[in-house]
């Protein structure tokens, strides 16, 4: 993403606006995991390079919309095509079965990380009962869920369809 001028959390903002463009600034940024302040930092950056816009909320005067502009579409374009491109060099040569495990895999050790960030906060030693938890789904282990969502999924049902649905449309993402 260096070509485009983008570091990489300003990619992964954009990849989470382009699935869900419109959204809150504070949803962003608990899907994001990460603290307000620094996404709004971010998405500042995004906003001066003309990427982005923050319009008000409907219903909520004090929340902000988060939107991706006309100019970010030839940007998100090439950046789709590098995530396919790099998709199918990761998983050249693996069965979709092998596929579906990889990204269970990943799930698996997201969630397990995330119930020790769980247990570690509460003085406790039970990552099983806390990564099954619905909160530890959401928690960091933020090397395996880059790579789940860099296979276009956050749950292995949506990243297995999608990485099916790709492959059966000639690798296109």
């Amino acid at each position: 993403m260096k070509a485009l001028g983008l570091t990489r959390s300003q990619w992964w903002v954009l990849t989470h606006l382009y699935r869900n463009d419109g959204i809150t600034q504070s949803e962003l940024a608990d899907i994001l995991e990460i603290e307000k302040p620094t996404l709004g930092r971010l998405l500042d950056r995004l906003a001066t390079n003309g990427w982005i816009t923050r319009e008000e909320h409907a219903q909520d005067r004090r929340a902000k919309r988060v939107c991706l502009t006309e100019e970010v579409k030839p940007a998100m374009k090439a950046m789709r095509d590098a995530a396919a491109e790099l998709r199918r060099d990761a998983l050249a040569g693996l069965t979709p079965q092998q596929q579906t495990q990889f990204v269970d895999t990943l799930l698996a050790v997201k969630g397990n990380l995330g119930g020790v960030d769980s247990a570690t906060a509460k003085g406790g030693n039970d990552r099983q009962g806390s990564a099954r938890s619905t909160a530890a789904t959401k928690a960091s282990g933020k090397g395996a869920a880059v790579a789940a969502d860099t296979m276009n999924g956050h749950t292995r049902k949506s990243a297995t369809q999608q990485m099916r649905a790709a492959q059966g449309k000639g690798q296109r993402s």
